[in-house]
Formats: C-alpha cells, structure tokens, sequence
C-alpha cells in the first residue's frame, strides 16, 4: 500500500456509537470505509444506507466476511465488550489491525490475550478512548507538566454520568450481564479511570478502594460507584460514574501550585471548540470576601472533530507500518492495559467488601 492510500476499515456489527465512527472515518483524510458485516446482511444492507457509506462499501452477513477481505486493511470492533476478545483475536490473526470500543476486556486477563495476539501478528492495537485525540487534552497537559504553575499533582478527580432513561436501563446492551457485565464501572467508569491516570502520566497507584453502596441491577449490573485512588508519595484520587445521575463530565486536577479543571472532557459541548480552566496562586483578599486571581478560560479550536483526530492517527499508525514497515505503536496498549488494571482493581474491592486492592502492572 503507498503510504498515501487511505486506510481501509471493517467495521465489525451496527452498533449506534458505530455511526458516529463511520462518520469519523468518512471525515478522516486517511482512512475509507471498506466493508460493513452484521449477523445478517439485510441489517448490514440498512445500516450501511442509513449511514451513507460510500457506494463502493461491501456489505457481509458476518464478521468473519470482513476479516476474510482482503482489501480491508484495519478493523473497528464496537461489540459488547463480552464478545471483544474472540473477534480481536480473530481480526489480529487475519492481520487487520484493530480499533476496540471502550471497555476492552471484561477484565485484564483477556486483555492481555488480545494484545499479546496484536504484537504477535504485527498490528496496530488502539482503543478507542475519543478525548485522548482533541488537541485540547494536550494543552491541558502542558499546563499540568509546567512545574512552576501547576507544580506537583496532588489530587485528581474525575465524574462521568449520565441518565439513562426506562429503557435503556431494562434493554440497553450496557445492563446485560451476558453481554457488558462491567456496567457504568466500564462504560462511564472507563473513561474517569483513564483521565485520572492520565493526570498522573499513567503511574498506577498503590491501592484501589471502591466507595462503598455502589447501585445495581437485577441482573447484578453496576449502575453507579466510585472508588478512591492513593499512590506512594501521598496523590491520591477519587472518581464517580453513573447511569442514575444527571450528565457530567468533569476532571478536577488539584497541584502544588495551580489546578485545572474541564466540565465536558468525553465529549465537548460544542464540536469544533473546547475550554478549560486553569488558576495558579489562589489566595483571598484581605476579609475573606473573595479570591483571587479568578480562573483563566482557554478555548481550544479544532478543524476536526476529536473522533475523527483518532481515526486519523490510528490510520496514520497503520499507514506507517504497511507502507514504512514501522512497528506498532507501543503506547496505545500500555495506557489501555493500565486502565483495564484499574477497572479490575475497583471490581474486585467491591467484590471484597470495599477492601483496598493493591494494583500490581
């Protein structure tokens, strides 16, 4: 492949977070939509009009149709997170590279099959995490790496809610415990998890220690919890995710010197434009009547929506190995693995009865 043709996608099912990535690869200057596979090819026949694929699109009534292609250079895999490890697996041994929807695994253990399938066969592994992508998350990294404004982290907190409606929380595929048993601890959880580790250049912490009277389903579902998170040299962290609450999307990074703060880092309010708060040297004024400096607002402009950025750096990624003989990128499976481990740790506390778990890499 030169290493000006686009990179061509499968997308593996119909799932609705898939429409928003079809049409991130429609938008990408890299990447084309290839083929489409469903469990039927009347489904695939619909989605693929529904959602504008291009005429040349093939449409498979499976998802071994489309690792079977071999014009399809990359897969994205937006199934439940239950079914994740078999066609992963079977996408890395076909030498497709692969996109995988958020959460990964349902736990480390099957992560791991996955990635180590990925680096066997050469292949790009990436999740698909959208906020890492928008030029905004590197700004605000800048300010929280400047040591003499924002100075050493000391807390981080993250929320991600949102509420589900009646019927999403009796036939959404995110309450099924055969298909997404992590629940709002991996759907919304993953994401509070992932910023919180990011604040902390993604050293893990020492301990996990889930927040008791997490709320679940029948089924045994969590539709809402939280956890503690402490490290070594005294951070420590909390977050909060739910399917019960009204939306948020807040991360809160506290240092020595200055804080940050950003109220819709999952998805921007507005797509093409993004703010943040920064303050350093906060004090009061003289009777306590105020504080000053009030925060600074930055807004961070994008030409290109924050999933599109993803599936341009992904295929940018692949590009480079089918056309350079690159290797895969190692740091997108380093980050995803780190986060799965959190994940783990935080069900496994609950499970516990809400006792610390040492979080070992």
């Amino acid at each position: 492949m030169a290493e000006s043709s686009p990179v061509r996608f499968g997308i593996l099912g119909c799932a609705n977070i898939a429409r928003k990535v079809s049409r991130a690869i429609a938008l990408a200057p890299n990447a084309t939509i290839s083929a489409v596979g469903s469990r039927s090819i009347e489904k695939a026949t619909a989605y693929a009009k529904e959602n504008g694929y291009p005429s040349t699109t093939k449409i498979y009534g499976s998802y071994e149709a489309v690792l079977d292609d071999p014009e399809v250079d990359a897969v994205y895999v937006p199934l439940p997170t239950s079914l994740h490890v078999k066609w992963a697996v079977l996408a890395a041994q076909k030498k497709k590279h692969v996109l995988l929807e958020k959460p990964v695994a349902l736990n480390v253990k099957e992560l791991d099959v996955i990635l180590e399938e990925c680096e066997y066969n050469g292949v790009q592994y990436m999740d698909a995490t959208m906020w890492m992508h928008h030029p905004r998350t590197a700004k605000m990294k800048e300010f929280l790496s400047d040591s003499h404004r924002f100075g050493q982290l000391k807390s981080a907190h993250s929320t991600f809610a949102y509420l589900g409606d009646t019927e999403f929380l009796e036939n959404n595929i995110r309450v099924k415990s055969d298909l997404d048993a992590l629940g709002a601890l991996g759907d919304a959880g993953w994401y509070s998890i992932r910023a919180i580790l990011w604040t902390s250049d993604y050293e893990l912490p020492k301990t996990v220690t889930a927040l008791r009277d997490p709320e679940f389903n029948e089924a045994g579902v969590i539709l809402s919890c939280g956890a503690s998170l402490s490290w070594k040299d005294g951070r420590v962290a909390t977050f909060y995710c739910s399917f019960l609450a009204n939306m948020a999307m807040d991360i809160v990074a506290s240092g020595s010197k200055g804080n940050l703060r950003v109220h819709d880092f999952v998805i921007p309010f507005q797509e093409n434009v993004a703010p943040f708060y920064t303050v350093e040297g906060s004090w009061f004024d003289e009777l306590a009547t105020s504080i000053h400096p009030s925060p600074s607002e930055h807004q961070v402009n994008t030409d290109l929506p924050q999933e599109v950025l993803m599936v341009k750096e992904f295929s940018n990624l692949v590009g480079s190995i089918k056309g350079k003989g690159s290797k895969p990128e190692k740091k997108w499976p380093t980050i995803s693995r780190k986060t799965q481990l959190v994940v783990d740790a935080v069900k496994a506390s609950i499970e516990k009865g809400f006792e610390p778990v040492e979080v070992i890499y």
